[in-house]
């Protein structure tokens, strides 16, 4: 849903730990420059359920990717 938007490159949902919740969702965007966060949260909002969108949204410059082409994530940047 994220790559349906026309500023976002590429697109990365992991989950991070939290300590009420056990796992919250933190989504790793490649963007261009008129990227907005608050933008793609409502939009996830929008076609979600509440516990599926994203808590934040990180941008980075690319993904960490193996040879095989997946994302590395691990690598990824801790919010």
């Amino acid at each position: 849903m994220l790559l349906e938007q026309p500023e976002v490159v590429e697109a990365a949902v992991v989950g991070v730990e939290d300590r009420v919740r056990g796992e919250v969702p933190v989504a790793y965007v490649v963007g261009a420059n008129g990227l907005d966060e608050a933008a793609l949260e409502a939009v996830c909002r929008t076609k979600l359920a509440s516990f599926k969108v994203p808590r934040a949204f990180v941008r980075v410059d690319t993904l960490p990717r193996t040879a095989l082409g997946k994302v590395q994530k691990h690598l990824l940047p801790k919010p």
